[in-house]
């Protein structure tokens, strides 16, 4: 095996924090030449039951969230990515960890890069953390990006409410 970094993931969810670790993620990427991998997961829509004829699925609606989250990831690349930097934009359905990891294994990923929205308290309780599963379970190494822009506002508020 030869070491380096040949392909990394970056997932996507839209959000600054992603768009953030993606255009890190370039940079990165240019310093070993590797090949990039964004990956957008759908969370899949749950129907409820109608009484009267059981769970109702509509196809349609999906096709069009399908269409809608290929366009922006399509776009997102075609505004960020700099065409020197070879980039393949992958769409799954799923649980985002698990599909992230999936296809970490299935692209033979040598590392993610992924944004941490940095939720704390009964947030991160509640919802967990996709970032903190990945680095838990991935098959390679996992590089967690958390905006420094983010910290540094809330350090410049923590000091206006103790004055």
């Amino acid at each position: 095996m030869e070491p380096g970094i040949k392909k990394v993931l970056v997932p996507i969810d839209f959000s600054d924090y992603s768009k953030n670790s993606l255009k890190f993620a370039v940079n990165f990427i240019k310093c070993f030449q590797a090949e990039l991998f964004m990956i957008y997961v759908i969370e899949p829509v749950i129907y409820p039951p109608d009484f009267s004829m059981g769970q109702i699925a509509i196809p349609s609606i999906d096709g069009e969230i399908d269409k809608r989250a290929n366009d922006e990831l399509n776009n997102l690349a075609k505004n960020e990515i700099p065409p020197d930097v070879k980039c393949k934009c992958i769409i799954k359905t799923g649980k985002p960890y698990l599909e992230i990891i999936e296809t970490a294994k299935e692209e033979d990923i040598d590392l993610i890069i992924i944004a941490s929205h940095g939720h704390t308290g009964v947030e991160h309780i509640l919802f967990g953390s996709t970032a903190e599963k990945v680095v838990r379970k991935a098959p390679c190494p996992v590089l967690s990006f958390r905006d420094p822009i983010k910290g540094y506002e809330f350090k410049e508020e923590l000091k206006k409410h103790n004055k």
